[in-house]
């Protein structure tokens, strides 16, 4: 949905009395037609996650050209990883997320790279993920989706077989991967 601009003067107050009462109306009749929530975005609702509930549906858009849903992987184990090539604890977390990736393929583990960095940084990306084990695509925008605005990295969730969110990186006080929370979180999820 588009949002709604209120008020497109630069001086508050010096919209004209007509098109103030039309763009009210405008708005109030939106509000009726659609309810609040349509106008808050999705995006916006990051802190609604609530963990054993159905995790947001995400589509990674692979560097490769192909698409891949959380909504078609369940029956996995899913963790969505977001990431920059620019972020130093990201790439420290990759390596080792990757081989951990590699290693429970068989057991039903997907790991989907989500990277923030802007599409001018391109090569950089392709750099980081054809070490990697797992697809990665560019974000393309700092929000994704229900799982919010990406504003801390790296950042990570985890989806069940069945769908539902397991772990809500955003509740993580310290969310980098580690040898030690891959075992605590991932080794029961894969058994």
């Amino acid at each position: 949905m588009t949002p709604i601009l209120l008020c497109a003067d630069s001086e508050p107050g010096s919209m004209q009395p007509d098109r103030q009462r039309r763009a009210l109306m405008l708005a109030a009749a939106t509000l009726g037609l659609t309810g609040w929530d349509a106008l808050v975005p999705t995006d916006a609702r990051a802190g609604q996650l609530e963990l054993g509930q159905p995790a947001p549906p995400l589509v990674l858009h692979t560097l490769d050209g192909l698409d891949i849903s959380t909504t078609e992987l369940i029956g996995n184990v899913v963790i969505i990883t977001f990431w920059a090539s620019y972020c130093e604890p990201c790439r420290e977390e990759l390596p080792l997320l990757s081989a951990y990736a590699e290693k429970h393929a068989s057991s039903g583990l997907r790991v989907l790279g989500f990277c923030i960095d802007p599409p001018e940084n391109i090569d950089d990306v392709r750099a980081v993920a054809n070490t990697l084990s797992f697809p990665v695509g560019l974000l393309g925008t700092p929000y994704a989706g229900g799982y919010g605005r990406i504003w801390r990295m790296p950042v990570s969730f985890v989806i069940d077989r069945t769908g539902r969110l397991i772990d809500n990186g955003w509740k993580d006080e310290n969310p980098a991967w580690t040898s030690e929370r891959l075992h605590r979180i991932m080794d029961p999820l894969l058994s």
